[in-house]
């Protein structure tokens, strides 16, 4: 049973939330110490979060961006928030998806559902592809080369997963987008090349330089070290 970690105030919200996955099978649990998201999380160890922006004490950005000091587990932002700034800084603070408020449960239970799918079929899918001499753990989000190991974030993740099924051949720029969040609704063209120069400095922390090369106007295309 998957299990969903709710971070939002409003309790009505929250509730309403908790028994439309309980409904469709899965398990939720609503915050209990707006001080103590981060150590919930430890304790709960969830498949997935769905976190406002507006919180009492510390906002939804401070605590995406701790969570993802530590996990690649998918993150959901709910939030009557929607312009497009804060759009583009959910998702470029590692989020996975983003929800207006008000929000009918049905599209937030196929968002949820999609999310939860994408994620851990990759996981099953394979556990383990060879990149350039690196091994990607697909299983854990884990990158190892010459002895070093990475964990990669989840954007990270699925733009080096996407590149890597199809390596030595150039990726658009629209199919990495839609590999990471399948939609155009809330796509900012510079979220892309962001993440892109994210995953780039990673793998050179580790000694993969060079690998992922830009054709301009066009995408990027992960090339097989000589």
């Amino acid at each position: 049973m998957y299990k969903i970690y709710i971070v939002e105030d409003d309790k009505g919200i929250a509730e309403g939330i908790m028994a439309c996955l309980k409904t469709w099978g899965m398990e939720g649990l609503i915050v209990s110490d707006f001080m103590k998201v981060t150590e919930e999380i430890d304790e709960y160890q969830p498949h997935l979060i769905i976190l406002d922006i507006t919180l009492p004490y510390m906002g939804g950005f401070h605590w995406c961006q701790q969570i993802r000091k530590t996990s690649s587990v998918p993150i959901i932002f709910i939030s009557s928030a929607t312009d497009n700034m804060n759009i583009v800084m959910a998702i470029n603070m590692g989020a996975d998806d983003f929800i207006a408020k008000p929000f009918d449960q049905s599209v937030l239970i196929a968002k949820v559902t999609a999310l939860l799918r994408r994620t851990y079929d990759f996981a099953n899918a394979q556990s383990e592809l060879d990149i350039s001499g690196a091994k990607l753990n697909t299983n854990n989000n884990k990158l190892s080369y010459n002895g070093k190991e990475t964990e990669l974030a989840r954007n990270e993740f699925k733009i080096l997963l996407t590149l890597a099924q199809n390596r030595n051949k150039v990726v658009s720029r629209e199919k990495l987008m839609e590999a990471l969040w399948e939609t155009d609704c809330y796509v900012d063209e510079n979220t892309l090349t962001v993440n892109v120069g994210r995953l780039r400095k990673t793998l050179e922390g580790i000694g993969l330089t060079g690998i992922i090369k830009t054709r301009f106007g066009v995408g990027y295309i992960l090339e097989d070290q000589c």
